[in-house]
């Protein structure tokens, strides 16, 4: 009973169907799903957390998808929480899955690429919150998330130059 209520409120688990999944899920150590999200604000500037735990550094906002969310809505939900910003989703960026992603776990993150406006404050289990130029980048970025970025503004050259292919449209 202990461990069931443990895994209640640590995953937010409603039913005990719930919990079963959970419990295949952990037992077949299947890579749980995360989003990225990288916030475009002005022309060539994008928002990037200091994390307050584990792996200490730089990082894209993002997190775990909870049960029962889209991927969509964990990648509003997580940008809301972390840097206070409501973020419109414009383009399902890429998927990455390398199992060493993640110093923790083996996770999946499919990456978006949202608007915001307005002024970013750190929030949640964020420490520092900052607005940054691919030439301002912050050091250490955590995770795979340099190379993520590394993706992305190859992506903004690739287009600007017309010879990229446009990512997925996210439709309301």
């Amino acid at each position: 009973r202990i461990i069931r209520g443990a895994f209640n409120r640590l995953f937010r688990c409603k039913t005990g169907q719930d919990l079963n999944l959970l419990a295949f899920i952990m037992q077949n150590r299947n890579p749980i799903p995360t989003v990225d999200i990288i916030i475009e604000l002005d022309r060539g500037k994008i928002v990037l957390i200091e994390r307050a735990n584990e792996p200490y550094g730089w990082a894209l906002p993002g997190g775990y998808v909870d049960y029962g969310e889209s991927l969509e809505s964990a990648a509003i939900r997580e940008a809301l929480e972390e840097t206070s910003l409501n973020v419109e989703l414009s383009s399902q960026f890429h998927t990455y899955s390398k199992p060493d992603r993640d110093p923790r776990q083996h996770t999946i993150s499919t990456v978006f690429v949202a608007r915001a406006a307005g002024v970013p404050r750190a929030d949640s289990d964020t420490r520092g919150i900052g607005v940054f130029t691919e030439d301002s980048l912050p050091q250490p970025i955590v995770f795979d998330h340099q190379q993520i970025l590394r993706d992305y503004f190859a992506s903004l050259e690739e287009m600007a130059e017309g010879q990229g292919t446009p990512t997925r449209q996210i439709r309301s």
